[in-house]
C-alpha cells in the first residue's frame, strides 16, 4: 500500500473526529487536539463535563502495541484479558493492531478502549486521541525501563560510537523513541549525527532491525532492550552474534491507557484489573521478564524526558506528524 493513500486515509479519519465548537469553548489544553481540554493541568485530556458523552460499552477492546507476530500476543495476552473480564464484569476483545497509526486512530474513533502503546507513539496517542496512560509494566519494587542499545556483529570492526560513521545503520521508524527519535536527539553528543555521517534505513520494528543485524543488512542498529531480550529467550538470534557498542540510562516501557470518555467509574475498574494481576505463572510473566505487575505511572512525570527528546527532534503532535511515522 503507498504511503500517499495510507496518510490521505489516516488524515481524512482525523478530520472527521474533529470537533469545531470545543476549540471555541476550551481555555486550556496545552499540545491537545482541539476535540479536547486539559483544564488540570496534567497534559492528558479531560473527562467530558457532559455527562452524557461518558461512555459504558458492554464489550471492551484491548489493544497491544504492533509487535511482528500479533497472533502469539493474543495467547500471551489471553489470560490477563479473562482477569480484566472478571473485574469489569464486561466483554473483553483482543485487537490485533497493524500500526501505531491504525492504533492511534482507532482510539480517537471510539473503537479502541485500553490500550498499550510503546514509548515514542504514547505522545501521539496522549495528544490526538485522549488517551490517558495510568500503568507501566514494572517489578516488584515498582522500577521500570528499557535501555536503547546499539547492537552490531560480534566480528564488526564498530568499537565506538563514531565508528558508525559511513556505515548502513537500521532505525525503526520515525515516532519511535529508542529506534529512531532519542538516536537523533542524543547520538550528536556521542560524536556520530544520523543521516549525516551515517546512512538511515527504516527497518520498521525493533525485530527487524536485530534480524538485519545478524543477517549482515546492517552494519549497526539502535534498539530497545526489553524487545531484543525477549527475541534471545525465544531464541530468534544467537547473542554471540552481536556485540553491544553503546547503551543509554532506562526510558519508560509500554504505557497502558484508557479512552478519556469512559465513565469514571468504568476508568477505577479497569484500573483495578490492571493493578490487581499478578504475573507469577502466567504467559505474560514468561514473555516480559523482569517484571511481576503494572505500577502505576503518569503522562505527565513519567513521559518528561520522551517529550524532551521528540522536542529536541521537532516531532509536532498532529495527524501529519502520525502519518510521517
Amino acid at each position: 500500500m503507498k504511503r500517499s493513500f495510507i496518510t490521505a486515509g489516516l488524515l481524512a479519519a482525523f478530520a472527521m473526529t474533529g470537533t469545531a465548537t470545543l476549540a471555541e469553548e476550551c481555555a486550556e489544553r496545552g499540545a491537545l487536539d482541539t476535540m479536547f481540554c486539559d483544564a488540570n493541568g496534567d497534559l492528558v485530556a479531560d473527562a467530558p463535563t457532559d455527562e452524557s458523552m461518558l461512555k459504558d460499552p458492554s464489550t471492551l477492546v484491548f489493544a497491544y502495541t504492533p509487535v511482528e507476530d500479533p497472533a502469539i500476543y493474543e495467547d500471551i495476552w489471553t489470560p490477563f484479558i479473562d482477569h480484566l473480564s472478571e473485574v469489569t464484569g464486561k466483554k473483553v476483545q483482543f485487537f490485533a493492531v497493524q500500526s501505531n497509526s491504525a492504533e492511534v486512530e482507532a482510539m480517537r474513533s471510539g473503537r479502541l478502549h485500553i490500550a498499550g502503546f510503546s514509548t515514542g507513539p504514547t505522545p501521539f496517542a496522549v495528544n490526538l486521541a485522549g488517551v490517558e496512560p495510568f500503568a507501566i509494566m514494572g517489578s516488584e519494587d515498582g522500577q521500570f525501563g528499557y535501555k536503547l542499545q546499539v547492537y552490531t556483529q560480534a566480528d564488526s570492526d564498530i568499537k565506538e560510537m563514531p565508528d558508525l560513521a559511513g556505515k548502513r545503520v537500521a532505525h525503526t521508524s520515525p515516532t519511535s523513541n529508542s529506534g529512531n527519535q532519542a538516536p537523533r536527539a542524543l547520538f550528536p553528543d556521542l560524536g556520530v549525527v544520523p543521516d549525516q555521517d551515517y546512512e538511515v534505513t527504516y527497518s520498521g520494528s525493533h525485530d527487524q532491525s536485530m534480524l538485519g543485524v545478524v543477517a549482515g543488512d546492517y552494519d549497526a542498529a539502535p534498539v530497545a532492550s526489553e524487545v531484543v531480550d525477549r527475541m534471545a529467550e525465544r531464541g530468534l538470534y544467537d547473542p554471540a552474534e552481536v556485540r553491544i557498542v553503546w547503551e543509554s540510562d532506562p526510558f519508560p516501557t509500554t504505557s497502558y491507557g484508557v479512552a478519556h470518555d469512559l465513565t469514571p467509574e468504568l476508568k477505577d475498574k479497569i484500573k483495578e484489573a490492571f493493578f490487581s494481576y499478578d504475573f507469577t505463572g502466567t504467559a505474560l510473566g514468561e514473555e516480559f521478564s523482569g517484571v511481576s505487575k503494572f505500577v502505576p505511572i503518569t503522562y505527565k512525570d513519567q513521559w518528561a524526558v520522551i517529550r524532551q527528546i521528540q522536542s529536541a527532534n521537532g516531532v509536532e503532535y498532529t495527524p501529519q506528524g502520525l502519518a510521517a511515522e
